[in-house]
């Protein structure tokens, strides 16, 4: 059905169809997180996250193969996901403090510390444009945490830790992309997981509750579906089309949060988070007129 729909519409048409699915994926995941989080801790979260996760990989590997998580790579494998579990632990954490606009306000910066990190450990070229969306970028970070103007919640500085922690993921991950498969990425990405979530959670463990089951399918379910919804909008469109799409995730979960919980936008956070999309759209035109030349 998947190879109907990109060959009978147009690419952009089936490109707004993935991150549609993309979106409505990070937002359920975003207000299950926070129906969760009043009654479980953030490590029980993600210890059932990785859980019913790794449940679905494997599935997937039985019919594609599992021959595919042959490795020499599992010393990076572990690494990456040391690092992709902090950065999931901080963005949980937030959620449940915070605003849901400010939580994925602040991970749109995870493609400049993408850049930053991938300069470092990959040796890729930071050009002016690249330079100029970073720091258009950092001044939004600064608009929205307002130093010295206003206390700072620590959950704030929490969401941020989370972006940068995504970028050092994303930067192990284009390491990783081209020796293991996407499946391989995942399964190690849930089995090694796993005890990072459950050993804590078993010091404080609630039981939950029948009403909290359908959330925690949700959770462990929108991780995947999101991620898969915008790698195939990127196979059959330009960066230049998916991020800006991508960006519509803040004013979406903005209204959500309006509508569910009460939350109220501030000057201070708009202006923020418009001078990081800024800064994300100099990155993404520059890199298109730079491959077309």
């Amino acid at each position: 059905m998947a190879s109907d729909l990109t060959t009978t519409r147009h690419p952009v048409v089936t490109a707004i169809i993935w991150m549609s699915g993309a979106l409505i994926s990070f937002s359920v995941m975003a207000i299950a997180a926070r129906e969760l989080s009043a009654e479980l801790s953030t490590f029980q979260i993600l210890a059932f996250r990785s859980m019913i996760g790794l449940l679905i990989v494997s599935a997937l590997l039985s019919r594609s193969g599992w021959q595919q998580l042959r490795t020499d790579h599992l010393g990076l494998h572990a690494m990456r996901n040391a690092v992709h579990f902090t950065g999931q632990f901080c963005w949980f954490y937030a959620i449940a403090f915070i605003p849901l606009a400010a939580v994925f306000a602040m991970e749109f910066t995870v493609p400049i510390w993408t850049a930053l990190f991938a300069a470092i450990l990959l040796g890729e070229r930071i050009t002016l444009p690249r330079v100029l969306a970073i720091l258009i970028g950092l001044s939004g970070v600064l608009v929205m945490l307002r130093p010295g103007l206003a206390v700072i919640h620590p959950a704030a500085l929490v969401a941020l830790a989370s972006a940068v922690a995504y970028g050092m993921t994303h930067t192990l991950t284009k390491k990783l992309s081209g020796r293991d498969t996407a499946l391989a990425l995942l399964f190690y990405m849930m089995l090694m997981q796993l005890p990072l979530g459950l050993i804590p959670a078993l010091f404080s463990w609630t039981t939950p509750s029948q009403a909290l089951w359908p959330w925690l399918v949700i959770v462990g379910i929108t991780g995947l579906t999101a991620h898969y919804c915008i790698v195939r909008a990127m196979a059959v469109a330009d960066a230049t089309i998916v991020v800006p799409m991508d960006f519509m995730r803040l004013p979406l979960i903005a209204l959500v949060g309006f509508l569910l919980y009460g939350e109220r936008l501030d000057l201070f956070l708009l202006l923020g988070a418009g001078l990081i999309i800024a800064g994300n759209l100099v990155n993404v035109f520059s890199e298109k007129r730079r491959s077309r030349s």
